[in-house]
């Protein structure tokens, strides 16, 4: 029997870096490549790790190619997980291996170092005595030297002896993942009427499978968490191995919905954000594209992991700005979560008790499934909500808290209750600056200013990370004792609250004191269990918290967000404020809220104060129409930086002179962007509006092309932005 020779193929290999397309490489004869698997190839003179992304043979190509130096010995990337990620390049209008390297992230991180376990092997010692036979005897499962010396009660000399005898031998283990199976039978929590019909309708979509979208919109703690816990379990029930994703803006939240998860399935989730030391990553990784890891709780990155049978995603707290990517490859969580569901043709939930008002159109016009709890659960019931006018009461000079927030402080620590003091600014104060020249601190080659941090007695940009001890002299004028602190920050309000109320445990939450999931729960359970009578915090605790005896929220400065603004500043200090206020009174005691601002006519705070949402949102949509902007409309911005200011302007010249003439596109720019430089590097700006019929993302793809980028420029486009700076 004579067999035909293989047609020789040809690899397509995206690599992890921005590279516009996949390259071509030669298939080795034997190696037998599918699309998804991991290899090696070379790139010029270095070795790198790759995707491959098609196969096509080799007939009619006679440029000779470099061959795939090997296949890895790690799990393909599913197909769907591919199209994910050409999908998000696209739409970001980047190149796809940016998008590839955040899917690679845990594959490249190193694995879990093996364990050194000692076992008995069932030979006799030579010599034995009473300390050896209590080491064999606890040496009938494999174990760690210390621990089995703790369990015998023996020195680490008899072990040795012991392994050298034979009668112990040393094996080196892997440590297991340990990603137990979700028990969906497990009790489930009492359900009122809203939850239960939420519920229903989530299960219908579940039962009719394919591509579902549902914006899960509840009041503060109306129990949204407890109604998505059951759209899991009837996942989990329809298929045993469905995988299931949650997303969450802030890794402070993910101890409490993890501990949520394993309460309901028995079973503890899997958590994916930057603080997962990299071996665990590694596991994760590999056990998410095994589909041995059921359920992940995990940050916007989460959704680029190699999910084997993904079934549905959540997007918990969906309006939250956090789930946008501001550097790098930039996305919006949110909509690439809409995008995979719909790649996976799974369902997904969005939900917030203060929609985005995208999600919120979408609701609106059939797009997405519109499921409402209006109610509290159980007992609880919303907040009184009350403005204090601050020109009418201003704080003391050199304070920041007014009488009436004071006295109802006193009031709520006199019952034995606690206060929360909301203001959405870390540190001490947020500008330093020379009584003698007037000098304003900021971080070196870059406009954004000093914030003074007391706890740590430095300085530090918020933007660049810079640091410096705070000088005792200007550093401009050489004045000393001069540098005065203006403003408040959360240290700043915590002092003013330990002068008031020098009996009081007071605490400050903000990721400046809360640096990794192991410190908020710790701050997130010290305050659940009434350790803490004050906390001043900025918003890592103004969503998805639950605190007993919480019962008064203080915004500090409920203006701070309106200031300077952007499309989206209204409705953004809506959905912070409402968060915030939202905390109080969620069980059996009555909450209340108090809102320090110096425009208690501003819609905002009209809004708030009514505690009617819809008005305001209709009131934003009909400016946002009128505008054309979005939901209505469509928005994208080119940054433009470089270090020399001449070159950077003529590129930015040449790319507005470039710009397409397509209708239904209005382009603004080139203009100086409002933090004009960092890092010693200047910024320009273009804000480019489009109608929503209007392929933004082929617009702006062909604008981009039409000018090449100097070597010192850096151009960024960035589909949606939400920072303006």
């Amino acid at each position: 029997m004579v067999t035909t020779p293989l047609m020789p193929r040809i690899a397509s290999i995206l690599l992890p870096l921005p590279l516009p397309e996949a390259f071509d490489y030669a298939e080795p004869e034997g190696m037998a490549l599918t699309v998804g698997d991991q290899v090696v190839v070379p790139l010029g003179p270095r070795m790198l790790a790759g995707v491959v992304t098609a196969l096509r043979d080799a007939a009619g190509h006679n440029r000779p190619l470099k061959p795939v130096m090997e296949r890895r010995e790690l799990a393909p990337l599913p197909a769907k997980t591919l199209a994910f990620i050409e999908w998000a390049a696209r739409y970001a209008v980047d190149a796809p291996g940016q998008a590839l390297a955040i899917a690679l992230r845990g594959a490249r991180a190193p694995g879990p170092r093996p364990e050194r376990l000692i076992v008995a092997t069932g030979e006799a010692p030579k010599r034995p005595t009473p300390a050896r036979e209590r080491v064999l005897e606890a040496a009938k499962e494999p174990m760690s030297a210390v621990a089995l010396a703790a369990a015998a009660e023996v020195s680490s000399g008899v072990i040795r002896g012991l392994i050298e005898d034979g009668a112990l031998e040393v094996s080196l283990t892997v440590p297991s993942a340990g990603f137990d199976a979700p028990d969906p039978a497990r009790p489930a929590a009492t359900l009122n009427p809203s939850q239960a019909a939420a519920v229903t309708a989530l299960e219908g979509l579940i039962t009719a499978g394919g591509f579902q979208a549902a914006l899960l919109d509840g009041v503060t703690g109306s129990g949204k968490t407890e109604v998505y816990l059951e759209a899991v379990a009837a996942v989990l029930t329809a298929d045993p191995a469905a995988q299931v994703l949650i997303l969450l803006p802030e890794i402070a939240l993910t101890q409490a919905v993890i501990a949520r998860f394993e309460q309901r399935f028995g079973a503890r989730p899997a958590e994916w954000h930057s603080g997962i030391a990299p071996p665990r990553r590694r596991q994760i990784w590999e056990a998410v594209a095994a589909g041995e890891c059921r359920i992940v709780i995990g940050a916007r990155s989460a959704l680029f992991l190699p999910f084997a049978t993904l079934r549905l995603i959540v997007v918990d707290e969906e309006h939250d700005s956090s789930y946008k990517q501001e550097d790098g490859f930039i996305y919006q969580a949110r909509d690439l979560a809409v995008a995979r569901a719909k790649i996976e043709d799974i369902q997904v939930v969005l939900a917030s008790a203060t929609p985005s008002l995208e999600s919120l159109w979408n609701a609106e016009t059939g797009r997405y499934r519109w499921l409402r709890l209006t109610d509290r659960h159980g007992a609880a019931v919303l907040p009184e909500i009350q403005l204090i006018d601050l020109r009418e009461n201003p704080p003391e000079h050199g304070r920041w808290l007014s009488a009436p927030l004071v006295k109802a402080m006193a009031q709520t620590y006199g019952r034995g209750e606690q206060s929360l003091l909301f203001l959405n600014r870390r540190g001490y104060a947020p500008v330093v600056l020379c009584r003698a020249c007037g000098e304003r601190m900021t971080a070196p080659d870059t406009e954004s200013w000093l914030v003074e941090h007391r706890y740590t007695g430095r300085l530090v940009c918020h933007l660049t990370g810079f640091s410096m001890p705070k000088p005792d002299r200007c550093p401009k004028c050489g004045a000393k004792d001069s540098l005065v602190s203006i403003g408040p920050g959360v240290e700043r309000v915590e002092e003013e609250c330990r002068s008031l109320f020098p009996e009081a445990r007071v605490a400050v939450f903000s990721s400046d004191t809360v640096t990794d999931a192991d410190a908020a729960r710790r701050m997130i359970d010290a305050m659940a269990d009434g350790e803490i009578d004050i906390l001043v915090a900025t918003q890592v605790a103004a969503k998805g918290h639950n605190f007993p005896s919480l019962t008064l929220v203080g915004v500090v400065d409920a203006d701070l967000g309106l200031r300077g603004g952007d499309l989206r500043a209204g409705e953004r200090t809506y959905q912070l404020l409402a968060q915030a206020t939202g905390r109080a009174g969620r069980h059996d005691r009555p909450g209340r809220a108090l809102i320090q601002t110096y425009a208690p006519d501003h819609p905002v705070m009209l809004a708030l104060r009514r505690q009617d949402r819809d008005a305001f949102v209709a009131a934003e949509m009909g400016e946002r129409e009128a505008a054309g902007l979005p939901p209505f409309g469509r928005l994208a911005a080119v940054i433009a930086s470089g270090p020399d200011p001449v070159a950077l302007e003529t590129y930015v010249r040449a790319l507005a002179a470039a710009a397409p003439n397509a209708p239904g596109v209005e382009v603004y720019g080139p203009a100086d962007a409002p933090l004009g430089l960092i890092r010693g590097r200047r910024r320009k700006r273009f804000l480019v509006r489009a109608d929503r019929n209007v392929d933004l993302q082929a617009f702006m793809a062909a604008w981009r092309a039409r000018v090449r980028i100097p070597s010192s420029v850096r151009a960024t486009i960035d589909v949606d932005p939400y920072s303006f700076l």
